[in-house]
């Protein structure tokens, strides 16, 4: 497939129950793709637990993005932070982490990737979290830049489990007015 010059014909939606038996593999066969060096029978807990983590928890979710055919071609997820990286002092900010951004390489430097990031600040921002948390890796091509020009600064750069890890995080501008607070208030 040709590389797209538009992302206009990409719908980005909420992942169902009734996706996950394609989302699911789609991810764990990128994640097979850009971690080569770990084992791909070990399968991480937040995809052992995708239903639960992103889509039953209260301040998870999990985008998808497909083209007019109905091909997946990019994900972005968040779940709660569950604060296992002691040694980066968060505070108690409500705090998710941004997980499992997987774009198509048809797709890459098209727009695609920054869209899902958009979309999923907006739910964060319904969410009403403060802080969204994230890690990537050197050897991620661009990773580290792409985050940069989303609005993620560094917050430190460790060695975890044996890879070098870039943490980072982005504090998010919460909305004060009166109507959305009371309808925040109400839907607790």
């Amino acid at each position: 497939m040709q590389r797209t010059d538009s992302i206009r014909n990409i719908a980005i939606s909420a992942v169902t129950v009734q996706d996950l038996e394609t989302v699911l593999p789609y991810v764990i066969e990128f994640r097979k793709q850009l971690f080569p060096m770990l084992d791909p029978q070990k399968v991480p807990s937040d995809l052992l637990n995708f239903k639960q983590l992103y889509l039953d928890e209260k301040d998870g979710t999990f985008l998808q993005a497909r083209d007019k055919s109905g091909k997946l071609v990019g994900v972005i997820g968040m779940l709660t932070y569950d604060y296992r990286f002691p040694h980066l002092d968060l505070d108690a900010r409500k705090t998710v982490e941004v997980a499992r951004l997987f774009v198509d390489p048809d797709y890459r430097r098209s727009g695609l990737g920054t869209a899902l990031f958009r979309q999923l600040t907006k739910v964060a921002k319904e969410k009403a979290v403060e802080r969204l948390y994230l890690h990537t890796h050197p050897f991620l091509d661009g990773a580290y830049e792409f985050w940069l020009k989303q609005g993620f600064y560094l917050k430190e750069c460790c060695d975890e489990s044996g890879f070098p890890t870039i943490h980072m995080e982005q504090v998010l501008e919460q909305r004060t007015d009166q109507k959305y607070l009371v309808e925040q208030e109400l839907t607790k």
